[in-house]
């Protein structure tokens, strides 16, 4: 399985792409290839493969919220079959060769396993609550490179109308796939939020600090806290407690 990610901005220094990488080597022993997408490879690692970043083609005032459409390019970078995206901010805790052999076109989270449900739509908006179920979340996906070129030719020649109906590329990506039966989801206990399913709750976080999921391959920060403050200890709200987790920074620095 190939593995990707995409760095662009100041927002992720080099050190997440390395870290990033680092875990890959460390849980993935059958990788093909590491490649980041970026407008700036200084201070990578030597070792890790590096390509332009890739444009969806749409007008230039497109929303950068949907470049990763881009990485359906054909050609993209001579990667093919299966391919493993990840986003940055993400920290791998567990063995990811389960998620080359997963059946499915295009594999992805949940979304809605991420988010606590919000009541307004549970309670009045059945049927939105019914479609986010559906949502996949693009932190963590994998299809076969070069597949589903159709997604980013939808997007760039009814770009106006694409926009207009879906708020993101994660909304517009599922519906699309759904549409053809070929998008599926990653069993909930591999991809888990670090809030809702590593930081204890009802009232325990005051006590108890956050815990690995015996199952997780993959810990993500999907809303707040995000990474960088927890890694630095100031990930806490006044109203939550978060506690140490050593086993989350040992996984980030490659101490596991």
């Amino acid at each position: 399985m190939n593995v990707i990610c995409m760095k662009w901005g100041t927002l992720y220094g080099p050190e997440y792409v390395n870290r990033l990488h680092a875990g890959v080597r460390r849980h993935l022993p059958a990788l093909q290839r590491f490649v980041c997408f970026t407008d700036d490879t200084r201070w990578l690692d030597t070792d890790i493969e590096t390509a332009p970043l890739p444009t969806t083609g749409a007008p230039e005032t497109a929303d950068t919220r949907w470049r990763k459409l881009a990485l359906f390019r054909p050609g993209l970078a001579g990667l093919s079959g299966p391919t493993l995206f990840l986003d940055l901010d993400l920290v791998i805790v567990g063995d990811l060769s389960a998620l080359a052999d997963y059946p499915g076109d295009l594999v992805a989270i949940r979304d809605a396993q991420l988010f606590r449900p919000k009541l307004s739509r549970k309670l009045f908006r059945r049927k939105r609550e019914a479609f986010y179920q559906g949502v996949a979340n693009t932190s963590v996906f994998r299809f076969v490179a070069g597949e589903h070129a159709d997604l980013l030719e939808r997007y760039v020649n009814d770009h106006d109308d694409v926009v207009a109906r879906y708020r993101n590329e994660q909304e517009y990506l599922s519906d699309h796939l759904h549409t053809q039966k070929r998008l599926a989801f990653w069993p909930s206990p591999w991809c888990v939020s670090f809030k809702n399913d590593c930081v204890p709750g009802l009232g325990r976080n005051l006590f108890a600090n956050p815990q690995c999921p015996p199952d997780a391959r993959i810990v993500v920060f999907a809303g707040r806290p995000k990474m960088s403050s927890v890694l630095a200890g100031s990930g806490s709200r006044w109203y939550r407690r978060i506690g140490p987790a050593p086993w989350l920074e040992a996984a980030w620095t490659d101490r596991q």
